[in-house]
């Protein structure tokens, strides 16, 4: 009788492990690391990495503003206007400026509300969006990421750039 129960405990268990395993396999795993889910599936391999557009065309601010900007519904439209027009999710686009509103998109960036981050003085002295932002034109989905001071720290450092709290970030 504890024979029984032994293997039928058995088997009870290898059965939990083996979904479990497999779940997270097949589930989980995949879907490790990537961001928030947009409202439109955009593709930073397809249009930085295939197409070769160029990161400040799509986010114009960063050369003179705080925000990199999130490209407005007229920025996508300029050239699927043009290119796969008649895509549903081009079609979702369409709707948006139809109706005069903004893509939501979901935001995957942040650093902490007290940093006054500057994309235009990385850009000035040609620090390349991909030390930062990493290899996006390899990525369909970006990633969230939440900047942390060591990270900026540590990457002055390098540079021998300017460490100074005040002035760097917290002005």
């Amino acid at each position: 009788m504890f024979r029984n129960n032994t293997i039928i405990g058995l088997l009870t268990l290898i059965t939990i492990l083996s979904t479990a395993a497999f779940v997270y396999i097949f589930w989980v795993w995949p879907a490790r690391g990537l961001g928030p889910e947009q409202p439109i599936p955009f593709s930073h391999n397809v249009h930085s990495g295939v197409k070769q557009i160029q990161c400040q065309y799509c986010h114009p601010y960063v050369a003179y503003s705080n925000f990199p900007g999130i490209p407005p519904v007229e920025k996508c439209l300029h050239c699927h206007n043009y290119i796969i027009k008649k895509h549903p999710w081009i079609q979702k686009e369409h709707e948006y400026f139809n109706t005069q509103t903004s893509t939501p998109w979901v935001k995957v960036n942040y650093v902490a509300e007290h940093v006054l981050f500057n994309h235009q003085r990385h850009i000035n002295k040609k620090v390349a969006c991909r030390e930062c932002h990493g290899q996006v034109e390899n990525l369909h989905r970006l990633p969230h990421k939440e900047w942390r001071m060591g990270e900026c720290i540590e990457c002055h450092r390098q540079k021998n750039a300017n460490l100074d709290c005040w002035l760097a970030c917290h002005s």
